[in-house]
C-alpha cells in the first residue's frame, strides 16, 4: 500500500513503512508526520504485524523534517502531528526497528529513538539541529534522546548541531550495530525473520512493556508481572519451547496477541 510519500507492506509477520521522498533525502512534512501515526497505529491492532521495520527509500534514512513546513514553529498542528508519529512507534507492541542509511537528521533522529533496535550502515550520519532554526527539541524527543545516549550526548547533539558518524552513534548507543552498506538489508532481514518466525511473540511483547515500566517507573509492577506469568500458563506458550527446545525443531509458539 502506498499513501502519499509512505508505503508499507506486511510479509511474514514483519510490516515494513518506508518513506518514499527519495529526492527529497525522505524529509518529512506535515502530512507524513499525521500518516505515519494512523499507518503505524493500524499495524498495532493488526495480528499479522509481529515486527515493524522502518527505513527510507534511497540512499538516506530521512533529513529530518521539510523546513518548509515549519515557518510557523514546531507547535501547535504540527507539533501534535509530530508527537503522534513519534508516540505511535514507541507504543507499537512488537519489537520496531530502524534500518538506517545515509542522512538520519532531526525528525530521523526522533523515529529512531523511537524504535527498539537501531541498525545502521557505514554511510550513515546523524544530527539533531534545532539550534540551526532557533527552536526547541520537543520535550517528548528530548526524553527519548536522553534515555538513550544520556544527557550529555544528547547536550553535545544538541548545542552544537553537529553531525556524527555511525561508529560514534553506536559508541554512545544512538545505534546498535553498524555494518557495511552491502550487509545492511540482509542484515535486518534475518534479524527480523528470527524474531518473527522463531522466537516468542509473548515474550517479545512482555519484554517491551516491562522494559517501558522500567524506564517510567524504576521496575515491573506485580500487576504486569502477574499478567505475563497468567499469560505463559494460559497460551502454553513456555510448554510449546522447551519440547521444541528438546525435539531440536524451531518451535511453533501459540500466542496470538490481542487486537
Amino acid at each position: 500500500m502506498t499513501i502519499d510519500a509512505l508505503h508499507v507492506q506486511v510479509h511474514e509477520h514483519v510490516a515494513t513503512l518506508t518513506l518514499n521522498r527519495a529526492d527529497k533525502r525522505n524529509a518529512i512534512t506535515f502530512d507524513m508526520w499525521r500518516e505515519i501515526a494512523e499507518i503505524v497505529s493500524q499495524l498495532s491492532v493488526n495480528p499479522s504485524a509481529k515486527i515493524l521495520v522502518i527505513t527510507g527509500e534511497g540512499a538516506h534514512f530521512c533529513a529530518g523534517a521539510d523546513i518548509s513546513g515549519l515557518t510557523e514553529g514546531n507547535g501547535g498542528r504540527y507539533g501534535e502531528a509530530n508527537r503522534d508519529a513519534e508516540e505511535a512507534i514507541a507504543a507499537f507492541p512488537g519489537p520496531s526497528v530502524a534500518m538506517i542509511r545515509g542522512s538520519c537528521v532531526g525528525g530521523g533522529v526522533q523515529i529512531i529513538n523511537a524504535c527498539d533496535i537501531r541498525i545502521a550502515d557505514t554511510t550513515a550520519q546523524f544530527g539533531i539541529t534545532p539550534a540551526k532554526l532557533g527552536i526547541i527539541y520537543p520535550t517528548y524527543a528530548l526524553r527519548r534522546a536522553v534515555q538513550n545516549i544520556g544527557p550529555t550526548a544528547t547536550k553535545h547533539l544538541l548545542f552544537s548541531g553537529e553531525l556524527i558518524d555511525a561508529q560514534r552513534a553506536v559508541r554512545i548507543g544512538l545505534v546498535d550495530e553498524v555494518v557495511q552498506p552491502e550487509e545492511l538489508e540482509q542484515r535486518v532481514k534475518q534479524l527480523v525473520h528470527v524474531m518473527a518466525m522463531e522466537r516468542s511473540h509473548l515474550t517479545q511483547v512482555a519484554t517491551k512493556q516491562m522494559v517501558n515500566e522500567i524506564i517510567t517507573d524504576g521496575d515491573v509492577s506485580m500487576a504486569l508481572s502477574q499478567h505475563w506469568a497468567n499469560e505463559v500458563t494460559r497460551t502454553g506458550e513456555d510448554k510449546e519451547g522447551v519440547t521444541a527446545f528438546l525435539e531440536k525443531r524451531t518451535p511453533h509458539f501459540p500466542y496470538r496477541r490481542d487486537v
